[in-house]
């Protein structure tokens, strides 16, 4: 079944990586809205929309559609999420949720309330590298994870103005709020942070933690690198094992495997040497290693009633809430 879907905020992010994996996810873009009406006018003709608006209240009070989507902001997908459950649409929105964890607890409560799902954009998940990753983990082969680090950057292009962490914290850090602990299995119990600002708009955080599970390690952040150069690195440790995501889309799986410098029939044994991908970018394939089309699956499954794997509200409270505390620290 097609879902209709009125998709609200055209801008770039939303026209170049959201709005053209809806149609491969199992949607039809039916309505789009922005109140820039140049942005709607353009997304429409992009997708086909046979509807556009300027007010995000209008369209879902209106148009023809079985679900909404957004990209826009904090602020706006709390309204708009509240006015389309009021509706009994079910919603897609780009991270973060809201502006804060109180703000997605409302929205939770609100979606349990009314049994309409809200699912949130934490494509991270789904990034090809950390997909591979978590089958890792989850195979059997793996074994105990015993510590997690992840580094996620980025520059401070966003931030030398009048400085204000606001976005970098919603817009970026929540990611890695999300992810760790997704790899993590359990929530964080003990945090602890550290930070360096050498500039005006210019950042670096290192937070270290424990899970409840017992899993423990570290997630480096900040606005001190360029967006020019691989932003994201991941290595998760077993007992001889050992799982390294690097630029999302190489995955190195490193085990226990014999010297083999003295060996004269010394092999690559597939049962413990050393495994690693990286994707053919040479193929004529459209593929999607950010993710958004297999998070956009997941989606289109959850809002049909098939599935639950998506991430959802309660996952974009759960993030809120630790972005939060990593915050108070940060201004402690």
């Amino acid at each position: 079944m097609t879902i209709k879907i009125g998709w609200i905020g055209c801008g770039r992010h939303a026209t170049w990586m959201l709005m053209p994996q809806l149609a491969r996810s199992g949607f039809e873009i039916a309505a789009v809205c922005d109140r820039d009406e140049a942005s709607a006018q353009n997304a429409a003709r992009q997708f086909g929309a046979k509807a556009v608006y300027s007010d995000y209240d209008d369209m879902i009070a209106n148009a023809d559609i079985d679900a909404v989507g957004m990209a826009v902001g904090p602020d706006i997908h709390f309204r708009a999420t509240l006015s389309a459950m009021r509706r009994g649409l079910p919603v897609f929105m780009e991270k973060p949720p809201a502006a804060t964890a109180a703000q997605a607890k409302e929205l939770m409560l609100a979606s349990e309330a009314a049994k309409v799902p809200v699912t949130v954009g934490f494509m991270k998940r789904y990034s090809t590298g950390n997909k591979i990753a978590k089958n890792i983990l989850d195979g059997g082969d793996f074994g105990q994870i015993l510590g997690i680090h992840g580094s996620y950057m980025t520059a401070p292009t966003y931030f030398t103005g009048e400085v204000d962490y606001t976005g970098f914290y919603l817009h970026h850090c929540v990611h890695y709020m999300d992810l760790i602990t997704w790899f993590a299995g359990s929530e964080f119990a003990d945090l602890r942070l550290r930070k360096n600002v050498p500039d005006k708009g210019k950042m670096l955080l290192h937070m270290n933690f424990e899970c409840e599970n017992g899993v423990i390690g570290n997630i480096i952040m900040g606005t001190v690198q360029s967006r020019g150069t691989p932003m994201e690195y991941v290595q998760i440790m077993g007992d001889h094992n050992r799982v390294e995501v690097e630029n999302i889309i190489n995955v190195a799986w490193h085990r226990n495997p014999p010297f083999k410098a003295d060996d004269p029939k010394a092999v690559l044994d597939p049962a413990c040497d050393s495994l690693v991908w990286t994707p053919n970018f040479t193929a004529a394939a459209n593929e999607d290693h950010k993710g958004y089309h297999a998070l956009l699956l997941d989606v289109a499954a959850t809002m049909r009633g098939e599935s639950d794997v998506a991430p959802q509200i309660r996952d974009g409270w759960l993030a809120m809430q630790r972005l939060e505390r990593m915050i108070a620290l940060i201004e402690a």
